[in-house]
């Protein structure tokens, strides 16, 4: 059997982006970890970028498949929309590499790191704006702005899960739900 060398050094990558972060991975280490001469990397990446643009691309369609599979035909727009979602900020949080690119990000602002985030951002948006359209197709919310509903969505949720237990005790699964009907699909009238 041959050795898909080229998935080698993906997942060798992988692995050094996610202890080192991007700024600190050299091509070295990743040969290294690989078990590959540097020159070999060379055969299927121009450079650090386009390796890393190659991982950050799987790493979005893995998201997205998540996400499909947190969806249920026998569910409401309402109960998908949320478990999508949850599952999207559950497997950044589960994924070594987004946590270390979380950090990066945070800590020293990396230029590629800040992109990479802003490109995650941005898919995750056209994920929640496409479930937004068909919602409104279908007739289960009212006709909005879906770009900006997704917006709010993702950083509502985002508020949720992460800046919320800043200082507080954790929301669980269902509370969120709870919360999210509340401000997102019911509003706060009476």
């Amino acid at each position: 059997m041959a050795v898909d060398r080229k998935q080698l050094i993906i997942q060798a990558a992988t692995k050094s982006f996610s202890l080192f972060g991007y700024k600190a991975t050299t091509m070295d280490q990743v040969a290294k970890i690989a078990n590959v001469g540097k020159g070999t990397i060379y055969t299927f990446f121009k450079n650090k970028e386009e390796l890393f643009d190659e991982i950050i691309s799987s790493l979005i369609k893995e998201m997205k498949s998540e996400a499909e599979q947190a969806i249920d035909p026998a569910l409401s727009f309402h109960e998908n929309l949320h478990n999508a979602l949850y599952r999207i900020l559950e497997y950044r949080m589960e994924h070594q590499l987004t946590i270390k690119l979380f950090q990066e990000e945070k800590e020293m602002g990396t230029p590629a790191v800040l992109d990479v985030m802003t490109r995650l951002e941005t898919e995750i948006i056209k994920y929640i704006k496409a479930k937004v359209l068909l919602g409104i197709e279908k007739g289960e919310i009212e006709k909005c702005d879906p770009e900006l509903t997704a917006f709010v969505m993702l950083k509502l949720y985002v508020a949720f899960i992460f800046d919320w237990e800043k200082r507080h005790t954790p929301l669980d699964k269902e509370e969120i739900a709870q919360l999210f009907e509340q401000y997102i699909f019911k509003g706060l009238s009476k």
